[in-house]
């Protein structure tokens, strides 16, 4: 539905200023543990802290489910999508100037033909990992606090003011960078794309302190939530993905084997 990923950056909007039951996390370790997905009991549905994030109108959801994995010998996130939406969302609270590596492993069966960054009815990808920050709407200027307020009085919510989306695209260069079609507040960074690698474990570390600030020109709030989704219901497609372990850790550690 062309409301698809507006209303999931809106669920993470509500994290924004809504924390309540948010996990407030600081840690001396060198990782924290958003998914450690590989140490769940392959038979369990949702993993464990996990939330499904399913949206009004979208009667076909992504199934979700761990499983494990033979390459990797533990446990993953395993996503189906036939003509579907949904996904799975985590709330945290942690400083980005203090854990700003974001690592992950993912896997994807195919890419989808008609997904495209670009246009709302592409808005579709095999893997994606949205990520949001908290942002303090006292700072919008001008036409942005206009909108930000007729958005807010007609839903009744907030709308996306600082979320990124890391995606397996199928055709945008690994590194493109775009802003959401239904919201500029939202940004797409390609990570992957087309078919060359579909069927392999690939490991991914992002900065997300120094991709916030390439892609937002300023510095970080706290990371909110964390989610990963397999979506396919604008291009009508079918894909399936797997999710690795996902966490953030400081600057200075070790990358992931």
């Amino acid at each position: 539905m062309w409301y698809k990923s507006l209303t999931a950056c809106i669920v993470f909007s509500s994290l924004i200023f809504h924390p309540a039951g948010a996990e407030n996390i600081t840690s001396l370790e060198p990782i924290i543990h958003i998914g450690k997905f590989s140490g769940q009991d392959p038979q369990t549905i949702t993993p464990t802290g996990w939330t499904p994030l399913q949206f009004p109108g979208i009667e076909n959801h992504t199934a979700y489910f761990l499983l494990q994995d033979n390459k990797l010998n533990h446990s993953v996130v395993k996503a189906v999508s036939h003509n579907a939406a949904s996904g799975l969302y985590r709330k945290v609270n942690i400083d980005p100037a203090q854990y700003p590596s974001l690592e992950w492993r993912w896997k994807i069966s195919n890419i989808l033909k008609k997904g495209d960054v670009y246009t709302k009815q592409g808005d579709d990808y095999a893997a994606r990992i949205y990520v949001s920050f908290h942002y303090d709407a006292n700072r919008l200027t001008g036409m942005e606090k206009v909108k930000y307020r007729l958005y807010r009085m007609l839903r009744n919510e907030p709308p996306p003011l600082a979320v990124i989306n890391y995606i397996w695209a199928n055709k945008a260069k690994p590194g493109t960078v775009v802003d959401n079609a239904y919201s500029p507040r939202v940004k797409m960074i390609v990570i992957d794309s087309g078919n060359n690698n579909t069927n392999k474990w690939r490991y991914v570390r992002r900065n997300v302190y120094q991709d916030y600030l390439k892609v937002f020109g300023e510095k970080p709030g706290n990371i909110t939530g964390v989610a990963i989704m397999t979506d396919t219901d604008n291009t009508g497609e079918s894909a399936t993905a797997w999710y690795g372990d996902i966490s953030l850790a400081k600057s200075n550690r070790e990358a992931a084997d």
